[in-house]
């Protein structure tokens, strides 16, 4: 059976005491940290920077997943590879030459991911998957936490899976995942969930990771 990946957005943290929430994320049996970049500007919310990322970085050894929700990217994608991130994922929206930008964070030696929007298609990027390490689906509109999965996104991660084919990038989901839509997305192909107050509002978290993956608890 595929093993599912959990990535705990640190955007439903407390932040004021982000090492805790680092260091519940760790002990979880999660695999990867999902780090939610807003300006304002692309999406109505501001969360935080690039120092951010480097001050939580050597707290932890999981995978830091770097969601750029920001105009003008190839701006900050140079800071946030230094600071840190693993994986760099953009927006087709944001940017016109996103080709080059792919190139930009291939060439800083970090994976590249891609993400769309509900309003966006699968076929807008289909000609960049072989470039992709990471195709991430928002199934909320992006912005604040809190809502509620929109069910035709799923149809798009079924369209990822079928478009895969010899192409070894991860899809990923981000946006109302909780008890009841995990089992969902998982049913549709994901490879990685990606949850913000589901994970943080749980009390035994460990137990919400398993059931995430779908694992006896």
């Amino acid at each position: 059976m595929k093993k599912t990946i959990i990535a705990p957005s640190v955007l439903a943290a407390d932040f004021s005491n982000l090492k805790a929430a680092i260091t519940d994320i760790d002990e979880s049996g999660a695999e990867w940290i999902h780090l939610d970049v807003m300006d304002g500007h692309f999406v109505p919310n501001l969360t935080f920077g690039p120092k951010m990322v480097a001050d939580l970085k050597p707290l932890s050894s999981s995978t830091f997943d770097v969601h750029l929700m920001i105009s003008n990217p190839e701006l900050m994608i140079p800071l946030y590879a230094h600071a840190g991130a693993d994986y760099i994922t953009i927006h087709a929206e944001a940017a016109t030459h996103l080709h080059r930008l792919l190139c930009q964070i291939r060439d800083l030696g970090k994976k590249t991911g891609i993400s769309i929007v509900p309003s966006t298609p699968v076929s807008c990027i289909e000609h960049l998957l072989p470039m992709l390490d990471l195709v991430l689906v928002m199934t909320v509109n992006p912005g604040y936490g809190g809502q509620s999965l929109i069910p035709f996104c799923l149809d798009k991660v079924k369209n990822l899976v079928n478009m895969r084919k010899d192409n070894k990038f991860l899809i990923s989901v981000d946006g109302g995942i909780n008890e009841k839509t995990a089992p969902l997305a998982r049913e549709a192909g994901v490879d990685i969930l990606v949850t913000g107050e589901a994970f943080f509002r749980a009390a035994d978290k460990k137990s919400i990771v398993k059931l995430f993956k779908g694992m006896e608890i």
